[in-house]
């Protein structure tokens, strides 16, 4: 490989024609089945545009610059990894390509696919646990054992990771940031925390590698060109990169689907309505002096009647109190 540079970096592209052909069929699948079930799609426009989107980029990483070099240089194998792991993922993620392939089938088929897609097995690999510990092990597993020598004598492990890469990101995100009919739909609340969790192995990897003292991939780094950075230097910049660009990713992510809640009024009242109930419920069993662990209608009479008479009660308090007075 030539020195990296710009100029190098955007004139190194090779056709990949495996992932060239993956890439094709599946954004021409996905299309031809969203245009076959689009009467009665609930898929937005901008959805495609995202999985279309994620499968352009998925053929960019590997045939552009970045996979040209990720061999060559540590840190841009590290920048593969990212985008392999996670924003091509989230991409393909957002597209709902699972919504798309259940619209385009027939009533019949439709809702045998429905219960396929709910059965047991799939809710396992689909669960958020599953995702969470599938990237957990492969993120670590891929960057603090011998792995990467192993990539760098059989060239075929690279691809095989690569599809790894994107399986896993695809499994992390799918109960995180889709809203597709799977058995294990996880509140929004519960994603949250996962999000801060998956930050967890990002934060490891990132620091075990800044902290290097001795070259850790010592076969990848043999083949170092000689233009390269040396080799700790490299190491501790895609530690680097690992730490501040994982973590600065996943945040992003979530801060994404906070805002998606924050805008949409069925997700607001999927996350809060529940809570919400339960207090209304406990409060006015309260006032009326039933038991909270009864059911009691917040809707009735009495339960209108008890509100009102606690409300009045808040006031007469507030006006009686001057401290409290504005």
């Amino acid at each position: 490989m030539p020195p990296l540079s710009w100029g190098s970096f955007v004139g190194s592209w090779e056709l990949a024609p495996g992932w060239l052909a993956l890439c094709l069929l599946l954004a021409g699948g996905y299309c031809v089945l969203r245009i076959r079930g689009r009467r009665r799609s609930t898929v937005h426009l901008w959805r495609a545009v995202s999985f279309v989107g994620g499968c352009a980029l998925l053929w960019i990483c590997v045939a552009s610059g970045i996979g040209g070099y990720a061999m060559a240089v540590f840190w841009m194998h590290m920048v593969l990894h990212l985008l392999l792991i996670m924003v091509v993922p989230i991409l393909l993620v957002l597209g709902h390509p699972i919504t798309v392939v259940l619209e385009s089938l027939p009533a019949g088929r439709q809702s045998r696919a429905r219960l396929f897609v709910a059965s047991r097995p799939v809710g396992v690999l689909t669960h958020p646990a599953t995702g969470l510990v599938l990237y957990t092990v492969v993120i670590i597993g891929t960057h603090l054992t011998g792995f990467m020598d192993q990539m760098a004598m059989h060239p075929w492990l690279m691809t095989a990771e690569q599809v790894l890469y994107v399986a896993t990101g695809y499994l992390l995100f799918l109960p995180l940031l889709g809203e597709e009919p799977i058995r294990s739909n996880a509140g929004y609340l519960l994603r949250f925390v996962l999000f801060l969790i998956a930050m967890v192995p990002d934060t490891i990897v990132g620091i075990v590698l800044l902290q290097a003292t001795l070259d850790p991939f010592p076969v990848m780094m043999r083949n170092h060109p000689s233009w390269a950075p040396p080799a700790l230097t490299d190491v501790h910049t895609a530690g680097g990169l690992m730490w501040a660009v994982g973590d600065g990713l996943m945040m992003f992510a979530a801060v994404g689907l906070m805002i998606s809640v924050a805008t949409s009024p069925s997700k607001r009242e999927r996350m809060t309505g529940r809570w919400l109930d339960a207090v209304r419920s406990t409060v006015i069993a309260t006032e009326v002096g039933a038991d909270p662990a009864q059911q009691l209608d917040p809707d009735s009479d009495e339960a209108h009647d008890a509100y009102n008479r606690m409300l009045q009660r808040l006031a007469a308090d507030r006006g009686a109190d001057p401290e409290k007075r504005l």
